[in-house]
């Protein structure tokens, strides 16, 4: 259950960092709320993953699958480059996680 726990808080992560892009520097009161109100929930399910989870493993894969996800939104939903560095990049911080979840016991 701490996997999924923690899979949910990584994708909160993304969507937090989704929606603080689109607060404008918290200018704008809506995403400015969901970005605190998603925060929360992500902190929340990371620390209840964290109950069973290593803290290493349990932070890197929540911070690469943020990572990760924020890359990728920030090419499909905002036009951000995709240039093949920052693919290598995302794919190393892949790569990275895999390696912590097949060390983890």
């Amino acid at each position: 259950m701490a996997w999924i726990y923690l899979i949910a808080a990584g994708l909160l992560e993304i969507a937090w960092a989704f929606f603080m892009k689109k607060s404008a520097g918290f200018t704008l009161l809506a995403p400015t709320l969901l970005t605190i109100i998603i925060m929360i929930a992500s902190f929340v399910l990371l620390a209840t993953a964290m109950r069973t989870l290593p803290l290493g493993t349990a932070y890197i894969i929540w911070t690469g699958i943020g990572a990760v996800g924020a890359f990728l939104v920030g090419m499909m939903a905002l036009g951000e480059a995709a240039t093949p560095m920052r693919w290598l990049a995302a794919t190393l911080i892949l790569a990275g996680m895999v390696l912590m979840k097949v060390s983890t016991r």
